[in-house]
């Protein structure tokens, strides 16, 4: 259905991210990668999904000039939010370390922010998910943070990972929000952004 809806749409996926695609790719469309490099600063006084919101429109305008007009681009941002802050991607891996002692036995919010534009129009929506980690070890901590690639993730972790089965404990909201991709509203939307060009 949604083929059907876009078969006149070059579809544009701005992201290096395999998880973001393979979930892009489940829904049957076709599309193209673009990458390009963005400074993903904002404005200290953003919080929650406001940070990401804007980082995905940030990243949705760098591509403004060269978008023709049956092209369709998606963006997107995804942060952790704990104690009234935002956790990106660790720096180092003594900072994953220290983000996944953060978020050890607590509850904490994964907000992903989507832009959808083209040269007629922008949509920016998000999706936020609650997630619950069991008191984890140093040594668990550890051995995922030498085994696995935190450092490409918001959050340092992965839900798909191995720390996410042994150490997730509880969800609220969607579990494809978390891996940085809310499909399910990326495919209302898309069938409502295709329904008013």
């Amino acid at each position: 259905m949604l083929k059907n809806r876009l078969k006149s749409k070059n579809l544009i996926l701005a992201s290096g991210s395999l998880r973001r695609q393979e979930l892009l790719k489940s829904l049957g469309v076709p599309f193209e990668i673009r990458l390009k490099k963005i400074d993903e600063n904002y404005p200290k006084h953003l919080k929650r999904s406001e940070i990401s919101d804007y980082l995905a429109q940030l990243k949705s305008n760098a591509f403004v000039e060269e978008l023709s007009l049956k092209d369709l681009l998606i963006t997107s941002d995804t942060i952790v939010w704990y104690h009234n802050m935002a956790l990106g991607k660790p720096v180092s891996k003594d900072d994953a370390f220290q983000m996944l002692q953060k978020l050890s036995g607590k509850t904490h919010e994964v907000i992903t922010s989507v832009c959808l534009k083209s040269l007629q129009k922008e949509d920016i929506f998000n999706s936020i998910t609650k997630v619950t980690f069991k008191e984890l070890s140093k040594e668990e901590i550890q051995f995922y943070v030498d085994n696995y690639n935190p450092m490409d993730k918001a959050g340092a972790y992965g839900i798909q990972d191995w720390i996410g089965q042994i150490g997730v404990t509880k969800i609220e909201g969607s579990y494809f929000n978390v891996m940085g991709f809310p499909i399910h509203k990326i495919y209302s939307q898309l069938l409502k952004f295709s329904e008013e060009l």
